[in-house]
C-alpha cells in the first residue's frame, strides 16, 4: 500500500497543479506508517489482556466449568462500565495514567494507552461471544474424559473458536484505526492528526480525502486478509 501512494501524483488528487505539494506524499506515507504502529501493537497489547478477560467472563457463568457468580457479575460490570464511555471522552479521561506511562499524553506511543485500554473490554466481549458458539457437547466429552479446566480452555475452547477469534482481531483493528483517527484530533499522530491539522485546519480538502481513501483502503485489506485466514482456518479444523 505505502509503494502504491508513493506512485500516485497527489498534486492532481488535490486539484492544483500549479502549487508545490511534493511535501504531501511524505507526509501522508509517514502517517500512513504511524497508524499502521499504534493500531498494530495496540491490537496485540488489547489481546494480551483482552482475551483472558473474554475466557473469565465465560467459564465463570453459571453452569460452566469454573462457575463463580460473583467475579463474573463484576467482571461483567466493570467491561460494560468502560465500554460505554465515549472514545473521545475515554481519551481525556486517561491523560493523567498516559503520562504516567509514556511522560506525555501527545504522540504515536502516547496514544497506544488510551487505545489499548479502550480495546481491551471489547476485545474480551468479542472473546466472549466466539467461546459461546462452541457446542457444549464438545466441552462435555473433554469432560468425560476427564479433562481439567486448563486443557479445556487451551485444548477445546480457543482452538474451536479459532476462525471467530481471527475475525475478531480483524474487527478490533477496524475500529483501533477509527479511534486512532480521532486521537489524531488532540496530537496523538497517523492519518487522523494529518487530516485534521494539514486538511481541516488548513481547509485543504483534497488532504481531507486522500486520508479518508488511504483509511479506507487500510479497512478493506485488513477485513478481506481476516475473512481469509478465518476460512483457511475453519476449513483445516474440518
Amino acid at each position: 500500500m505505502i509503494e502504491l501512494l508513493s506512485a500516485i501524483d497527489l498534486s492532481v488528487l488535490l486539484g492544483a497543479v500549479n502549487q508545490d505539494y511534493s511535501w504531501v506524499t511524505e507526509r501522508v506515507l509517514i502517517a500512513t506508517w504511524e497508524t499502521i504502529y499504534m493500531v498494530a501493537i495496540s491490537t496485540a497489547l488489547s489481546y494480551v489482556f483482552g482475551l483472558p478477560l473474554g475466557v473469565i467472563l465465560v467459564t465463570t457463568e453459571k453452569g460452566h466449568i469454573l462457575e463463580n457468580m460473583p467475579v463474573n457479575k463484576i467482571l461483567g460490570f466493570l467491561v460494560n462500565t468502560f465500554r460505554s464511555i465515549p472514545f473521545i471522552i475515554f481519551l481525556i479521561l486517561v491523560i493523567p495514567l498516559t503520562q504516567l506511562i509514556v511522560g506525555g499524553f501527545i504522540g504515536t506511543v502516547a496514544s497506544m494507552v488510551p487505545l489499548t485500554l479502550a480495546a481491551i473490554p471489547f476485545v474480551a466481549r468479542m472473546v466472549e461471544t466466539s467461546l459461546k458458539e462452541i457446542d457444549w457437547g464438545l466441552i462435555e466429552a473433554a469432560l468425560s474424559m476427564g479433562a481439567n479446566s486448563w486443557q479445556i480452555i487451551t485444548k477445546v475452547l480457543l482452538p474451536e473458536a479459532k476462525p471467530s477469534l481471527i475475525l475478531g482481531v480483524a474487527i478490533t483493528t477496524i475500529n483501533l484505526i477509527s479511534y486512532s483517527a480521532m486521537a489524531g484530533i488532540v496530537g496523538g499522530g497517523g492519518l487522523g492528526t494529518l487530516a485534521y491539522y494539514f486538511g481541516y485546519q488548513r481547509y485543504e480538502t483534497g488532504i481531507l480525502w486522500i486520508t479518508v481513501i488511504v483509511l479506507i483502503i487500510m479497512v478493506q485489506a485488513i477485513q478481506v486478509l481476516g475473512d481469509s485466514l478465518a476460512a483457511k482456518t475453519a476449513k483445516i479444523r474440518r
